[in-house]
């Protein structure tokens, strides 16, 4: 592990409560992996289950928890960004409230600022969801 639940705000610009992910288990030039924690008082969980809405933006997250560790590597702060497209969402199965998911994105390519990531969910080991995701991040490493 990279980095516990209390030190994940070193690598992400966002701030509870819309921090969607817990720890930065691995981080590589290719992979990132995260892990989230579904607790009640979720913005995006609704009766008792996490939305889609939820999972793109953890999945986004882990993209920005990448770009922060690398900035965090080279001594730069860590760039704010935005989710600039969603293609191919496919969701089998909503996780629910204590449930933990594990996130992997891979980095597909880098253009112009703008990164494609492929995104997927697991719970227990068997995917959940997974998208195409156009990222933009301000200033990235």
């Amino acid at each position: 592990m990279i980095a516990s639940k209390a030190d994940i705000l070193k690598f992400v610009p966002q701030r509870p409560p819309v921090v969607m992910i817990d720890t930065l288990v691995d981080c590589n030039e290719k992979e990132t992996i995260t892990s989230f924690t579904i607790e009640a008082d979720n913005m995006f969980c609704e009766n008792g289950m996490f939305t889609e809405a939820g999972l793109m933006e953890n999945m986004a997250q882990t993209a920005a928890a990448k770009v922060g560790y690398e900035c965090m590597l080279l001594n730069k702060p860590v760039p704010p960004g935005y989710i600039g497209a969603v293609k191919n969402l496919e969701v089998s199965r909503y996780p629910k409230v204590g449930d933990t998911i594990n996130t992997k994105i891979s980095v597909e390519n880098v253009v112009f600022g703008i990164t494609l990531i492929a995104g997927s969910v697991s719970f227990n080991g068997v995917k959940i969801a997974s998208a195409e995701m156009k990222i933009v991040l301000n200033g990235a490493a």
